[in-house]
């Protein structure tokens, strides 16, 4: 099978691309670098090209592309991050309109971040609460949302009658690869600072790496599965047990927790956002489980075990 992986030199790319190519499909890669060569092939995320062929030669397309959200939340930042997500939807909509042959399933990254700061209520595809009308939270937590509903509306919009859509809702995905967000959750456990954060009653939405490829899968050889679906283990946590399960599976017992206000300041010399931390992510994967998905890690203490062993034996490297 020929596949084609938009935005695919990220983290996520890497371990999709990591996992096809043990599958022996074959794999085209749409960068915005230029200095790249085969199976990497350049466009600007923007304009239809030269990079319409793969495209229409293809039998899936994956579209990842956009601007990392791990960045501070001003107006440039949250501009790009709007635009790069909406322009490349919206040119790959073109495109695959466009195709001769076009792919018969377009797979389209989205965002567990649309569904509302829930404490309480797990939010899943059928009565789950799209966020945006939460009180007291930052206006660049609506911000996120609304960047999320027209990432997905401009996905729906586009006019594929030949190509079926799917808008995967990831939580966050969970891999040892260097720079992935375990990596970053590690470090901070080793420096003492892996511990409560802001009371830690957040919950942390995840998904094992393994999990979020048979998903995947799955998605890809049940042709009646169309539409936005969650990718999230289905026993989402309060961040102070997530933060707890990592320091025993590394065997670190103490870390200082971290009010809010610290965090703050922590996350601008970071120079990330809050919101990754501070927002609580409740999602559970209905539509997954209803059509029968089972999951290998749907339990975080089990699911981070695996996640320290393969990071100990050298499998934190990219492709």
């Amino acid at each position: 099978m020929r596949i084609v992986i938009a935005g695919g030199s990220g983290h996520i790319g890497k371990i999709l691309l990591k996992h096809f190519q043990k599958q022996q499909h074959d794999i085209k890669i749409l960068t915005r670098n230029t200095k790249k060569e085969d199976p990497f092939i350049y466009w600007d995320g923007q304009t239809l090209g030269a990079w319409q062929k793969v495209v229409d030669e293809s039998d899936m397309v994956i579209n990842l592309a956009g601007r990392t959200v791990d960045c501070r939340p001003n107006k440039k930042n949250l501009k790009e991050m709007m635009d790069s997500r909406i322009d490349s939807t919206r040119v790959m909509g073109e495109a695959i309109s466009q195709c001769q042959n076009p792919p018969k399933l377009w797979l389209q990254m989205s965002t567990a971040t649309i569904y509302a700061h829930s404490f309480n209520k797990a939010n899943d595809e059928y009565t789950g609460t799209i966020g945006g009308n939460e009180p007291g939270v930052p206006d660049t937590w609506h911000y996120s949302i609304s960047i999320a509903k027209n990432w997905e509306k401009t996905l729906f919009e586009s006019q594929t009658p030949s190509t079926r859509k799917v808008a995967i809702r990831s939580a966050l995905i969970v891999s040892p690869l260097k720079k992935g967000y375990f990596d970053v959750l590690l470090s901070l456990v080793k420096r003492g600072m892996g511990g409560t954060i802001a009371g830690g009653k957040q919950y942390v939405s995840w998904i094992h790496e393994e999990d979020f490829i048979q998903a995947m899968e799955y998605v890809i050889s049940h042709e009646d599965i169309k539409g936005a679906i969650n990718f999230s283990s289905p026993y989402p946590l309060p961040q102070k047990e997530f933060m707890s399960h990592i320091r025993s599976a590394c065997g670190f017992k103490i870390s200082l927790p971290i009010t809010k206000w610290m965090a703050e300041i922590g996350a601008v010399f970071l120079r990330t956002d809050t919101q990754l931390i501070l927002k609580s992510r409740r999602v559970v994967p209905k539509r997954l489980l209803s059509y029968g998905f089972q999951f290998q890690f749907p339990h975080w203490p089990e699911a981070v075990t695996d996640i320290i062993k393969k990071y100990k034996a050298g499998e934190n490297k990219y492709v």
